[in-house]
C-alpha cells in the first residue's frame, strides 16, 4: 500500500505545476465557449429555428476551423522541444514560418468554405432553418482568416509556457463579442436587430480585435519580442517548412476527425427535426465547456511533454504525463456527476418553459436535451483522456499513428453505432449520442495503449544512451524519409 501511494504521489506533487499552464489555457477557452453560451441563451429567445440556424451555421465553419486550429498546433511542441532544448535562433525561425503557412491557410480555409456556402442548401435540413442559418455563415466564415492567424500566436506563446497571452486576448475578444451580440441580436440603441445575422457579425469583429490584441500584447512583452523579430521568414527553409507541415498535416487530421464526427451528430439530429438538433446544441454547447478543462490540461501535457523532449529526460516525459492524466480524471469525474445530477435543469438556462409562444416546441427541446445530458456526462471522462494523451502524444511529435486511431475509433465504431441507433432504433438522438459515447471511449482507450507502448520503448532503448532514437520507434519509417526527419532536429 505504501508503495502505491509513493508512487501515485509523483504524479500528484505535479499537479501544481501542471494547473499553472493549464488554468491560463482554461479560462480562455472556456471564455470562448462561455461566448458561444451566451449566443445561444440569447439566440434561444427568438425561437428553436434559430437556435438550430446557428447549430447548423457553426458545423460547417467548425470543420473548417478545426483544420487551421488542428494544424497550428503542431507549433507548440516544436517551440516547447527548441525552448527544452535552448535553441533561440530556432524559436524565431519557426514562428515566422509557422505565421506564414497559418495565414496562409486561413485564406485558403476561408475561400473553401465562402465558395461553398450554398451547399447548405442540400443537405435536406429543414428549410427554416437553412435559410436562417445562410447570412450567419456568411459572415462567420469570414472570421477563419483571423482566427487562424491568431492560432500562430498563441502557440508560439504557449509553446514558451507562456499561457495567459491567449487567455488575455480571448477575455478581451470575448468581452467585445458579448456586447455586440447584444445590440445586434435583439437591436440596442442605434443599433438594428439583426438577429441570428447579428451573432455572426459580432463573432467576426471580436476575432479581429483578439487578433489584434496579441500582436501588440507579445511585441510589447520583454521576453517574447525577442524572439517576434519580423512576422515573415527572409529566407523560406524548405526543411523546415516540410518539418511544420509533418507534424501540422496529422494534427489537422487529428481535430477534422473528431469535429467532423460531432458535426454528423449535428446533421443527423436535423435529419430528425428542428427539435432535435436544437436539443443536441444545448447538450454540445455545455460539453464543450467542460471540454475546455480538458483542452486546457491537454496543452500543459504538451508543453511539458515537448519540454523534457527537448532535454531528452524521457523518464520524466512520462511522469508529467501520467500526472496530466491524472489530474483531467478527477477533473472530469466531477462533472460527470454535475451533468447526472442537473441534467433536467441545466437545458432550462437555454429555453424558458413559461412562455407561452412555440410551448410544445421548447417542452419537446428540453426533454430531449435533459436525456442527451445524461450520456454527455459519461463521456466527460473519456473525452477528457482523449484529450490529454493526445496532447502527450504531440508533445513526443508522434502523429501520425494517433491520426490513424481517431479516424478508426471514430469513422469505424462511433459513427455506425450513431447512425443504427439514431436511425433504426427507438433512441433517436439518445442513440446518435451514445454513438458519440462509443468513439471517445475507443479513442481514449487506443490513444493510451499508444502512449503507453511508446513511452515505455523509448525509456528502454535510451537507457545508458545519450542520443535521442525517438525518430526510430515512432512508426517504420523508411530509412531516406528517417534521414529527412533528422535533417529537421527530429533526432
Amino acid at each position: 500500500m505504501t508503495k502505491v501511494i509513493i508512487n501515485f504521489s509523483k504524479y500528484t506533487r505535479e499537479f501544481k505545476y501542471n494547473l499553472k499552464l493549464a488554468f491560463p489555457v482554461m479560462i480562455g477557452m472556456l471564455g470562448h465557449t462561455f461566448v458561444q453560451f451566451i449566443d445561444n441563451v440569447m439566440v434561444g429567445q427568438l425561437g428553436t429555428a434559430e437556435l438550430a440556424a446557428i447549430s447548423l451555421g457553426n458545423s460547417f465553419v467548425f470543420i473548417a476551423m478545426s483544420i487551421g486550429i488542428g494544424f497550428s498546433q503542431a507549433i507548440t511542441p516544436l517551440i516547447a522541444e527548441a525552448d527544452g532544448a535552448k535553441k533561440d535562433n530556432d524559436i524565431s525561425r519557426i514562428f515566422e514560418h509557422s505565421f506564414m503557412i497559418c495565414l496562409t491557410l486561413g485564406i485558403v480555409l476561408f475561400l473553401s468554405v465562402f465558395l461553398n456556402k450554398n451547399l447548405i442548401y442540400s443537405i435536406n435540413q429543414p428549410l427554416e432553418v437553412v435559410e436562417l442559418a445562410s447570412p450567419y455563415l456568411f459572415w462567420v466564415s469570414m472570421s477563419l482568416i483571423t482566427i487562424v492567424t491568431f492560432q500562430s500566436f498563441r502557440q508560439f506563446a504557449d509553446g514558451l509556457s507562456f499561457t495567459r497571452a491567449a487567455m488575455y486576448s480571448t477575455l478581451v475578444g470575448n468581452a467585445i463579442n458579448i456586447i455586440l451580440n447584444y445590440f445586434l441580436i435583439f437591436g440596442f440603441w442605434i443599433f438594428p436587430k439583426l438577429g441570428v445575422e447579428g451573432a455572426a457579425i459580432g463573432t467576426l469583429v471580436s476575432r479581429i480585435c483578439m487578433l489584434t490584441f496579441i500582436i501588440f500584447y507579445l511585441k510589447l512583452h520583454k521576453k517574447l519580442k525577442n524572439y517576434i523579430k519580423r512576422f515573415f521568414p527572409t529566407k523560406i527553409e524548405i526543411n523546415r517548412v516540410k518539418k511544420i507541415l509533418y507534424l501540422g498535416f496529422p494534427s489537422a487530421l487529428h481535430s477534422f476527425f473528431e469535429v467532423a464526427f460531432f458535426i454528423s451528430a449535428i446533421w443527423m439530429s436535423g435529419f430528425i427535426g428542428k427539435n432535435s438538433q436544437a436539443a443536441n446544441q444545448i447538450a454540445l454547447n455545455l460539453s464543450s465547456m467542460t471540454y475546455m478543462i480538458a483542452l486546457g490540461v491537454g496543452v500543459a501535457a504538451m508543453i511539458r511533454v515537448g519540454n523534457q523532449r527537448g532535454m531528452m529526460n524521457f523518464k520524466k516525459l512520462r511522469e508529467v504525463a501520467l500526472s496530466t492524466l491524472s489530474l483531467i480524471i478527477i477533473i472530469d469525474i466531477f462533472f460527470c456527476l454535475i451533468f447526472l445530477l442537473f441534467n433536467d435543469y441545466l437545458p432550462l438556462l437555454y429555453l424558458d418553459p413559461s412562455v407561452p409562444a412555440n410551448l410544445s416546441d421548447v417542452n419537446d427541446v428540453l426533454s430531449i436535451a435533459s436525456k442527451l445530458l445524461i450520456v454527455a456526462g459519461v463521456f466527460q471522462l473519456f473525452d477528457g483522456i482523449q484529450a490529454v494523451v493526445l496532447g502527450a502524444l504531440r508533445g513526443m511529435q508522434d502523429v501520425n499513428k494517433p491520426a490513424a486511431i481517431i479516424f478508426l475509433s471514430y469513422g469505424l465504431i462511433g459513427f455506425p453505432i450513431s447512425y443504427y441507433l439514431g436511425f433504426y432504433t427507438s433512441l433517436s438522438t439518445v442513440g446518435i449520442w451514445i454513438g458519440l459515447l462509443s468513439g471517445l471511449f475507443s479513442s481514449a482507450l487506443f490513444l493510451f495503449l499508444r502512449f503507453n507502448y511508446l513511452s515505455k520503448k523509448i525509456i528502454a532503448q535510451t537507457k545508458n544512451i545519450g542520443i535521442n532514437p525517438i525518430t526510430l520507434i515512432l512508426s517504420k519509417i523508411p530509412e531516406q524519409m528517417e534521414n529527412k526527419i533528422k535533417l529537421f532536429n527530429l533526432g
